[in-house]
């Protein structure tokens, strides 16, 4: 989600610059910074720029130049009355070898301003196309740039995906998952407790196939499979599929944390861990896309 981009104008009477820049957000949130005098345009700007991008922290800053032949300078009287007021109070406190002088109280900051001379209407009208066009010019160039972005990430994603993919076939295969070898490991636990007590083989039987149905893990890997392949359809469709892969590494890491609560192995519990390792990868990546 992150990017710049840069464009710039220039009508008769006028130059201007638009940036915009992006970071990443959990959802779109848009900070404009305009010239003076052009607030009228940030609905319009708002509204080009949520038709392009629909996640992510993104600032525009227009800066607009007149050009200096014209302009006029004024006195702001508010601003002078304040500071001649303010003389007034200080005169009889503050003892001065020579009173104010008038350049000294015009250099004050506010008392005088510097105000453009108005345009034309069609000139003004000129002015604000040119903007909203270079406002479009700079958005679809974040939005190359994002693109690109994107395209990295989407191949690391991939990687990720192939590990995950991968443990889950380990898994898949593991013996500790097999009747047979539960019925093993029972036998000898009870050989180990209770060398002495004869224990029924139907009944050691029985309870191989109700702890074998305790650490079923078979919906687990079902469930793992389908959200790879979700993924990676979402990951190779393109468009905006942050929220949907996030929602989906979010259902990783449940199955993850079933299977390892499930897990009757050292190392099938070892593999669990490696899962959660690699979905952390993936979910921490799937903060960076749109």
């Amino acid at each position: 989600m992150t990017g710049y981009a840069r464009a710039t104008g220039a009508v008769p009477g006028a130059s201007f610059a638009c940036e915009v820049k992006s970071v990443n957000g959990r959802g779109l949130d848009i900070r404009l910074r305009l010239a003076p005098g052009f607030d009228a345009l940030e609905s319009d700007i708002r509204q080009r720029i949520g038709k392009q991008v629909t996640r992510g922290s993104l600032t525009l800053n227009l800066s607009v130049e007149r050009d200096g032949a014209g302009g006029d300078l004024l006195v702001n009287r508010q601003a002078l009355a304040t500071v001649l007021a303010a003389i007034d109070d200080l005169r009889s406190a503050v003892p001065a070898a020579a009173p104010p002088s008038l350049d000294g109280i015009l250099g004050l900051k506010g008392v005088l301003e510097q105000r453009d001379r108005p345009i034309s209407s069609d000139a003004e009208e000129s002015l604000t196309s040119a903007i909203l066009d270079a406002a479009s010019r700079a958005l679809s160039d974040l939005v190359l740039a994002r693109r690109q972005e994107g395209s990295q990430i989407a191949a690391v994603l991939l990687d990720r995906l192939d590990e995950i993919e991968t443990l889950v076939q380990r898994a898949e295969v593991h013996p500790a998952r097999s009747r047979d070898t539960i019925l093993a490991k029972l036998r000898q636990q009870v050989a180990d407790i209770a060398a002495d007590i004869a224990i029924p083989e139907d009944r050691l039987v029985q309870e191989a196939l109700l702890l074998a149905t305790k650490a079923d893990i078979r919906e687990e890997l079902d469930r793992l499979t389908a959200h790879i392949a979700s993924a990676r359809q979402l990951i190779n469709g393109g468009g905006a599929v942050g929220r949907r892969l996030d929602f989906l590494a979010q259902e990783f890491n449940r199955e993850a944390n079933t299977l390892c609560s499930k897990s009757n192995a050292v190392e099938l519990t070892a593999i669990g861990l490696d899962l959660k390792a690699a979905i952390d990868q993936l979910r921490e990546q799937v903060q960076n896309i749109e």
